[in-house]
């Protein structure tokens, strides 16, 4: 890429992104207020997984929200921003995938829900200057 440039990721180059990564930030509706949260995720296939407490988050699987997930990084010289959209859904402990560590915990309490989140649409955009 030249001085100033963007460019997309593909989705297959995008899916090598989040499974090196492991922390984003999650968007996501509840009735007439979007929420944005960071979080700890894992991916196993073309799925995303993450854990959760009682909260908006367990709500949001429950009622099959819209949500974003957003990765990014940014350097000296560029950056790119992988975006997943898609729905949550709330597994049920037989469903959970052995691949779902316990993340790095942002608070106290134990996160014991294992929430997936079912990619829709999976895209990126690449930048670079000087």
């Amino acid at each position: 890429m030249t001085t100033g440039e963007v460019g997309t990721i593909s989705p297959e180059e995008c899916w090598v992104l989040l499974e090196d990564e492991s922390f984003g930030r999650l968007a996501y509706r509840l009735v007439d207020e979007v929420h944005i949260v960071p979080l700890d995720y894992v991916t196993s296939g073309r799925s995303i997984y993450l854990r959760t407490q009682a909260g908006n988050k367990l709500l949001a699987a429950a009622l099959s929200s819209d949500v974003a997930l957003e990765i990014d990084w940014r350097g000296e010289h560029g950056a790119w921003s992988v975006v997943v959209r898609g729905r949550l859904r709330l597994l049920e402990a037989a469903e959970h995938p052995l691949e779902v560590p316990a993340a790095r915990p942002w608070v106290t309490d134990a996160a014991s829900e294992v929430v997936e989140l079912v990619p829709e649409v999976v895209e990126g955009r690449r930048f670079s200057w000087s």
